[in-house]
């Protein structure tokens, strides 16, 4: 990683390009940038290539090469496997999924009301978990597909995704999970998992943006949702991203290669953080479970501040965060998480989410807990009544 002339703590919005993924693209662009559906030598050693990086994220994420889609984002992912698992089963007209979902899942879901399918977005705790009885009882024998993420991108709060898969295959039903937080900050075993489908994004660690993945495991149905030519088996339209995939795949083995990192320095460094916040500033509180929450997440209500301006003067001193999914941002709207968890709305809209990386230091950690109370204070004392 380059260094940097500001704080970065919205890894969860995106990530830097790692240089070893830049260097790992660049012969597509300038040497092996032929179509790979092509059937020439020069097209094939373009194939030969995709071939590798998809092998590659099928050991990422132990899985069968056969068993991955690429597309182009996380949010393309999870509208293709809901609209999939309709198309699929169509005597089925009901999904369910949670009211804490990503902005790709839960607008998808909207849309398809709209349509005449039945959504039932479960609620969660207070703390942001789910209740797997409720789940289970909203599972119905028109059920198409159960969708819910594996890791919440506003608190960092984890679903118990394999015992919702158990659930959901004890109930012949397909079950999708949203793990585009996940990639790079935790394991990650479909095998293990049990699940039908499962989302990535490849910009959340540190590949570029405009590439996703969908895996589909074998002998699952499956109905391709942007529809073209024969690329990905037949199963997505539209010629491959080759350079993007490739960086991906090396983004993967090196996201591999840090996990334990991830789970230590990262988790360490966010611990600190958090309680540096909290002694030096009353009033201050997390939102969402303390466990088990993603490494790297921290979300943080300011009493009496709203976010906005907290932000704002963030970015004034050359740090970055934000008020919850950066698919959101300009939405004076409190955050959906928070509300679906119950927060007061004078304190949901005074949340701010810092999510590190490996690239943070103490350093930067040391730097936002010396400016940070001072702006808390400064908001509150100008804060009118």
């Amino acid at each position: 990683m380059s260094k940097r002339s500001f704080c970065y703590f919205d890894n969860n919005a995106t990530t830097p390009v790692a240089a070893e993924v830049l260097e790992a693209m660049l012969p597509c662009y300038t040497e092996h940038w032929g179509n790979p559906s092509s059937a020439y030598r020069f097209g094939r050693e373009a194939a030969r290539r995709l071939e590798d990086a998809r092998g590659r994220m099928a050991a990422f994420i132990n899985a069968e090469p056969r068993e991955l889609v690429f597309t182009s984002c996380g949010t393309e992912s999870n509208n293709t496997a809901i609209q999939s698992a309709l198309s699929t089963h169509p005597a089925r007209h009901h999904v369910v999924t949670t009211a804490v979902e990503h902005s790709a899942t839960l607008k998808y879901c909207r849309q398809l009301q709209q349509r005449g399918i039945e959504v039932t977005f479960l609620p969660v705790e207070e703390d942001g978990t789910l209740d797997l009885h409720r789940l289970e009882r909203s599972i119905r024998p028109d059920t198409a597909v159960v969708s819910v993420m594996w890791a919440n991108n506003e608190t960092g709060v984890l679903f118990p995704v394999e015992e919702i898969a158990a659930i959901c295959r004890s109930k012949s039903v397909s079950c999708h999970t949203d793990a585009v937080q996940v990639a790079g900050k935790l394991p990650m075993d479909v095998k293990g998992l049990g699940v039908d489908m499962l989302s990535l994004s490849a910009h959340k660690f540190h590949a570029p943006k405009g590439v996703g993945l969908l895996y589909v495991r074998s002998h699952s149905r499956f109905q391709p949702h942007i529809i073209g030519g024969q690329q990905e088996r037949g199963r997505r339209g539209g010629t491959e991203n080759v350079a993007g995939i490739v960086g991906m795949a090396r983004a993967a083995e090196l996201a591999s290669a840090h996990l334990t990192e991830e789970n230590t320095r990262v988790r360490a460094l966010r611990d600190r953080m958090e309680r540096g916040i909290f002694k030096a500033i009353p009033g201050a509180a997390r939102n969402g479970a303390r466990e088990p929450r993603l490494p790297n997440t921290a979300n943080i209500s300011f009493e009496g501040v709203d976010a906005e301006g907290m932000l704002m003067a963030l970015d004034q001193a050359g740090i970055c965060a934000s008020g919850g999914s950066a698919c959101t941002s300009g939405s004076v709207e409190p955050s959906h998480v928070l509300v679906a968890m119950g927060l007061r709305p004078e304190r949901a809209s005074g949340c701010v989410r810092f999510s590190l990386g490996r690239a943070n230091t103490e350093a930067e950690v040391d730097c936002l807990l010396e400016v940070l109370p001072g702006i808390v204070k400064r908001l509150r004392e100008s804060r009118p009544g």
